[in-house]
């Protein structure tokens, strides 16, 4: 073992050292250091049909590589800790609220959260659950959440930003009998590592700034009770929602970057930030990062960075539109978390409660001097 360090890690412990070298296999002469994504729909099975690997809808070891890197980045050192990975974050999503929700059950969901939540709420209630909402903000879902069996938090939830307090709601849910589950997609592991908060559950869309390049869709539930865990693995199993071995090789592989790339979005973004705050229009800012956010003292005490997005809002829908027109380095695009800027006009989607003007930004990796000026000027041309 190797001396720990002043501040009581270990010298193998840090964020980047962990984001490199997670998930993979021990060394092996002549083989890679992290193997090829293994395409198989069954394996060798002769006798009885025990151990690892039996067919391929139940496990895979390119899987099995990706969940353990995730797990280390989600509860580095905890034992105990299992992870599934999924073929889209709905897929993780799903996987806990239906394999954990019978009917007459009751689940509190953000009612600000993802786009897609008001669908899950109508199949839930299709079912015969009862689904209570309440926004991110203020910890206002502690006020729904007497005789509910799952509790849900998006924190900092998308597209707003706010942030809720995950210990404070943990405890209350767990003193009425609930289990916790938190959507960490936008934090990522290395934001916000829910489970060391007192989280039951840890899902998240591995398509955003876990994977960075845009370029697969991919979900994941960490989670440290084995029954549960075992409900959510016979969900996957029951629906098919696996993902492809080179989707799971390829979010493995761009795992190794990943602290690399979250160091420069989330300062880049607070550039933008702060830029932005300084504009002399009034524009909403947010971003859980800038110390006049309404969300800063809540999220400084139980995340580590703050994340790539900002949001804020402009006076019109036109105004808006010119404002993406005129940007040069920001693609107007979906989603979030890539190393190349996107933003949106949220209000396009009509599933958000945000204003015609409303604007999500995800800061990529370019370089932030250039960003923030392309921003600027693409505010200032839009004005005319």
């Amino acid at each position: 073992m190797s001396d720990p360090d002043p501040q009581g890690r270990h010298s193998g412990d840090g964020d980047g050292t962990r984001a490199v070298r997670a998930g993979l296999p021990e060394p092996v002469k002549y083989e890679p250091t992290l193997p090829g994504p293994v395409f198989a729909a069954h394996y060798h099975l002769p006798g009885e049909p025990t151990g690892p690997y039996t067919y391929g809808r139940d496990e895979n070891p390119t899987w099995t590589r990706l969940e353990r890197a995730i797990g280390e980045l989600e509860a580095p050192g905890e034992d105990g800790v299992e992870t599934l990975v999924f073929a889209s974050g709905m897929a993780a999503i799903s996987s806990v609220l239906f394999s954990q929700l019978r009917a007459g059950d009751a689940v509190v969901l953000p009612d600000d959260g993802y786009q897609a939540l008001p669908l899950v709420r109508a199949q839930l209630e299709a079912y015969g659950i009862e689904v209570r909402t309440a926004p991110t903000g203020g910890d206002a879902q502690l006020g729904v959440l007497d005789g509910a069996k799952l509790l849900w938090i998006e924190t900092p939830s998308n597209p707003g930003l706010d942030v809720c307090d995950i210990r404070r709601l943990v405890s209350a849910a767990h003193a009425r009998g609930a289990l916790v589950a938190v959507d960490n997609t936008l934090a990522t592991p290395l934001g916000q590592r829910p489970l060391e908060l007192g989280a039951d559950f840890s899902v998240a869309s591995g398509t955003k700034q876990l994977t960075g390049h845009g370029d697969l869709l991919l979900g994941y539930v960490t989670g440290s009770d084995a029954e549960a865990m075992s409900a959510v693995r016979r969900w996957r199993k029951i629906v098919g929602a696996i993902p492809g071995p080179m989707e799971a090789w390829l979010a493995h592989r761009s795992l190794a970057t990943l602290q690399l790339r979250v160091e420069r979005q989330n300062a880049t973004a607070l550039a933008v930030a702060e830029a932005l705050q300084d504009w002399p229009e009034e524009l909403g800012v947010r971003y859980p990062g800038l110390p006049r956010d309404p969300s800063y003292k809540i999220a400084s005490q139980q995340m580590r960075r703050y994340g790539c997005v900002v949001s804020f809002t402009l006076p019109t829908r036109a105004r808006a539109e010119r404002f993406l027109g005129a940007l040069r380095l920001v693609d107007d695009a979906t989603s979030f978390g890539g190393v190349r800027s996107t933003a949106e006009r949220r209000g396009r989607w009509g599933g958000d409660a945000v204003p015609e003007g409303f604007i999500r930004m995800s800061v990529g990796a370019e370089d932030p001097e250039d960003l923030v000026a392309d921003v600027l000027g693409a505010l200032d041309e839009s004005a005319r």
